[in-house]
């Protein structure tokens, strides 16, 4: 699941609007600009200025994505084996007419799930059905451990529906009154789009009563952190959670057609890549790849990778199946990085992902997965997908990122992100990130989903100045060229109580690209 970051947040920007922090941070320098960001521009201009590079495809397994975005449709992916629209599979990689990648939750009437149920919802329903309302001593001693989950499944999902009625209607009074505050405020200063500077200069002893209310609550507003259009992701939010992802009788599945209880690779799903909901997939699109050169939007971590675009999340959560199928077409057309910026809390097919993820490192794939935005400590609580497999192994061939913060000190690590000093292998810029949305805007957005892609742009960045490196030594690169953070006692994610910055992840340290890249020419030199 894509969680939408509520109670934190994010604001919604043009590009000519102001921002929370210096523009393009996560790819600035410390020492330099004055904020920790990766040191990414500091690489091109000291250390990879005028060197040639080859070009990466990046895997990018999501919502789907805008392909003809402005700062994204010259780095997307074209299946040069495949000829568009013939409706013939031309390749024969058991997909017909995927020119830039496949839709997973599409189906073949060119229809697409947008919603789903939550992953505990899905199993609760299950659990009910195999129980009933009255089951037998005997089938509960049998299966005390599923009777269990049953009980904590029906506690947590309850809890959960009493969040959104509770905060659904908190929200939408919000939104009611910033939305009339909005309209009078429009008229008095004549734009369209306000800003803080021009409610401010609003001249209250000028004004009647309804400006000055409208000017009050509009303040407000933005002295919380937040615009209009996080009052209405709000909204939206808990109005879905209601209706359809802890909705028991949703199914929104019968649209595909497919058997759940088999892989079907090649079988089901379309070719429409971008989805009824791309904000999320391009927004993690343009942090890895959007275009470096053309003066426009923002720029992308990795100069020279083309961003395949495989659809299998939507709001809710993605099921084990279409995660499966996603890793192995990324790896059968040709990724050699693959992006996960997705997650839940349980993986009832998780042999599926583990057959995928293990044949993605056979064929030398580097996985980069968020590490989720629950402030939990993932050494302690499972977060899916995950490295270990059912058999207790472990796939190396995996960087897992957790998200900091543009502010130094105690609030270092992103307050939402997970952690785990065995779990989590590094920290990356998550918060406030501006990248690409749909029809060619702009946005800030926060969490892991966001650091992510950072670390994969890295990644990208590794393989294609220095093609000679695998997948193994590029991992170990970016975790041992990490800027330690030593000496720092910062906040654990989700509250005040203190630790070592060291001690929530195992680099402890924060993904920096030139030292990076320093490191990859000092190895490559040596090879």
């Amino acid at each position: 699941m894509k969680k939408i970051l509520i109670l934190i947040f994010v604001p919604f920007l043009s590009f000519s609007q102001e921002l929370k922090t210096k523009f393009n941070w996560h790819n600035l320098d410390l020492k330099e600009d004055g904020v920790r960001g990766m040191s990414t521009e500091k690489a091109y201009r000291e250390l990879l200025k005028d060197k040639k590079s080859n070009t990466v495809i990046v895997g990018v397994i999501d919502s789907g994505i805008d392909i003809e975005h402005e700062d994204l449709k010259s780095n997307i992916w074209i299946n040069k084996g495949e000829i568009a629209g013939n409706g013939i599979d031309d390749d024969k990689n058991g997909f017909i007419d995927d020119i830039n990648g496949w839709d997973f939750i599409g189906a073949k009437d060119g229809r697409d799930i947008n919603q789903e149920q939550l992953e505990s919802v899905r199993i609760l329903k299950n659990l009910e059905g195999k129980f009933g309302g009255n089951p037998k001593k005997k089938l509960v001693k049998k299966n005390k451990a599923e009777f269990q989950l049953l009980q904590t499944l029906k506690k947590n999902i309850e809890e959960e529906r009493n969040e959104a009625q509770q905060y659904l209607p908190l929200y939408q009074g919000m939104l009611d009154r910033v939305t009339k505050a909005e309209e009078v405020l429009k008229k008095v200063v004549g734009k369209e789009e306000l800003t803080k500077e021009d409610v401010v200069k609003i001249n209250e002893a000028d004004v009647d009563r309804s400006v000055r209310s409208a000017k009050q609550a509009w303040l407000n507003m933005i002295a919380m952190g937040a615009t209009k259009a996080d009052l209405v992701d709000g909204v939206n939010h808990f109005k879905e959670q209601l209706e359809f992802n802890l909705n028991p009788g949703f199914n929104p599945r019968e649209i595909i057609g497919d058997n759940l209880s088999e892989l079907g690779y090649g079988s089901y799903g379309n070719n429409e890549v971008m989805g009824p909901d791309a904000m999320h997939g391009t927004h993690v699109a343009g942090i890895i790849g959007a275009n470096r050169k053309n003066e426009k939007g923002v720029k992308g971590v990795a100069d020279n990778v083309k961003i395949m675009v495989i659809r299998c999340v939507p709001n809710g959560d993605e099921r084990d199946k279409d995660v499966a199928n996603a890793i192995k077409y990324a790896v059968d057309n040709g990724a050699q990085v693959i992006n996960m910026s997705f997650g839940k809390a349980y993986s009832p097919e998780k042999k599926w992902v583990d057959e995928a993820v293990k044949y993605a490192e056979s064929k030398g794939v580097l996985l980069v997965s968020a590490a989720g935005n629950e402030n939990e400590n993932v050494d302690l609580v499972k977060h899916y997908p995950d490295r270990e497999l059912l058999n207790g192994s472990e796939i190396k061939n995996w960087i897992v990122v957790g998200a900091s913060n543009f502010v130094e000190g105690e609030e270092l690590p992103a307050d939402f992100s997970n952690y785990g000093k065995k779990g989590v292998d590094v920290f990356a810029p998550g918060v406030a990130i501006f990248s690409t949305v749909p029809g060619s805007r702009y946005e800030e957005k926060q969490g892991t989903s966001m650091a992510s892609p950072t670390v994969a742009g890295v990644a990208a960045l590794l393989k294609s100045y220095f093609p000679t490196l695998n997948a193994a030594q590029i991992k170990q690169i970016i975790l041992n060229s990490a800027e330690k953070i030593d000496d720092l006692k910062v906040n654990i994610p989700g509250g005040k109580e203190k630790a070592e910055f060291t001690d929530l992840c195992n680099t402890g340290g924060i993904v920096n690209a030139y030292n990076a890249v320093k490191m990859a020419i000092e190895i490559t030199g040596k090879q």
